[in-house]
């Protein structure tokens, strides 16, 4: 067997269960935090949606960072400590009985995601060549992770009734997360990392001169603008609805915290099984008609919004935005890992960074309107700027200049001669 092959299927697998160890604590704090803001903390909901877009802010600031790590130092090891970080950010909150001590956990929750998630995408990344449907895995397993997050930390609050304890829990399985990737290994087809000296390490470990674009990180936003666009845009709208959502469920129909988890867990579900499934479907289909579907499916949701009449309805709806992302969120991070295969961190650093652009925006608008403005007006204000996405995807994957088709995975090659 091909030693790189084999050390890299060892280095993604290590990948991909960091991801769901870290991903499953991280959502379920993103759903609970919210929540437990209003209750604990007596936090309003502009404070609630500020202090959500704290962590999103400091995460965006840190993501060029984040990619010059990624693409200078070992990724395992920048990933394993952006894990750490967010396991210290989990018992931030497990020990906040203020509003400043949480704004504390949230910078510290930025800067982890930001080191994390960079990170883990370009090792992942690194095997698309071998696997097109790769970042459909990693969403798999990042999903599945999220509702068994889900319903460990429902058992836990509804045993106990103690947030404290299930902060500490997501701590724990962080810091699991940080050790697996502390121990990942580091093989001749890792990453070709950027050199003080402006060369890079090719994947036989040979340093070659670095393409043009390699030294300078504007023309790599410019290059990538038409897909920013895209993702910036509907971010923001999906994490208004989001946001605006635990707020109705939670003010306006009176649920508790394990009811209103219960109406998104239908979701999380199909999030954790449905993306190598629709991999599949991209593979027959193309990019640019399953992009256009995507944001035709998640617009509807948020529109039909206005009109749910109960959680049961509300449940069933967020299955069908799940089916959106599950299509949607792999092919964005396939196209920049393709137009950038030398520079997967600063590249996903970018992605990423525009991501969160787009969601501290939403965050931060949700709260206040979810005061001054009708719930179905601002349902279908989020499902005409999410529709958008339909004209905005297939543009930009035709702007980027990336297949539309991508190739299937390829097979494992056999070794032809000795194996040292």
């Amino acid at each position: 067997m091909n030693r790189g092959t084999a050390a890299g299927r060892t280095r993604l697998g290590s990948a991909l269960a960091a991801a769901g160890l870290t991903n499953g604590p991280i959502e379920l704090l993103d759903f609970l935090i919210p929540l437990w803001a209003g209750i604990a903390l007596h936090a309003t909901p502009a404070q609630v949606g500020f202090l959500v877009a704290v962590e999103l802010i400091v995460s965006f600031f840190t993501r060029p960072v984040a990619g010059y790590l990624a693409d200078t130092r070992k990724r395992e090891v920048v990933a394993a400590l952006g894990a750490l970080l967010y396991g210290l950010s989990c018992l931030g909150y497990a020990l906040a009985g203020s509003l400043s001590v949480a704004y504390g956990a949230a910078v510290v929750g930025g800067l982890g995601g930001a080191l994390l998630w960079v990170a883990l995408r370009a090792m992942v990344g690194e095997q698309l060549r071998s696997d097109s449907g790769v970042f459909a895995r990693l969403m798999s397993v990042q999903e599945t992770g999220v509702w068994i997050a889900f319903v460990a930390g429902l058992l836990l609050l509804g045993q106990f009734d103690s947030f404290p304890l299930v902060f500490r829990a997501c701590a724990g399985a962080c810091l699991i997360g940080a050790l697996i990737l502390f121990l990942s290994p580091t093989t001749p087809t890792a990453h070709p990392a950027l050199q003080a000296d402006g060369t890079v390490n090719d994947h036989e470990g040979s340093r070659i001169p670095a393409p043009p674009v390699t030294r300078s990180a504007r023309v790599m936003v410019q290059s990538l603008r038409p897909m920013l666009i895209a993702t910036v845009v509907t971010a923001l709208a999906e994490t208004m609805v989001a946001i605006l959502l635990l707020l109705r469920l939670q003010r306006d129909l009176d649920l508790d915290v394990i009811e209103i988890a219960y109406v998104f867990l239908p979701g999380a579900i199909a999030l954790g099984v449905l993306p190598p499934v629709l991999h599949t479907l991209v593979l027959r289909i193309g990019r640019r008609r399953a992009m256009a579907a995507g944001s035709v499916l998640s617009g509807l949701f948020a529109i039909s919004l206005a009109y749910a009449a109960g959680p049961v309805v509300v449940a069933a709806l967020w299955v069908l935005c799940g089916v959106a992302w599950a299509m949607v969120i792999p092919i964005e991070q396939a196209v920049v890992t393709e137009k950038y295969p030398l520079q997967l961190g600063a590249a996903m650093g970018i992605y990423t960074a525009t991501t969160l652009i787009g969601a501290a925006i939403g965050a931060s608008l949700a709260g206040i309107l979810y005061d001054v403005v009708p719930w179905p007006v601002t349902c279908m204000v989020a499902g005409a700027i999410i529709l958008s996405g339909a004209v905005l995807g297939p543009w930009a994957i035709t702007r980027l200049g990336v297949a539309d088709k991508p190739a299937p995975s390829t097979p494992e090659p056999r070794p032809t001669g000795p194996v040292a």
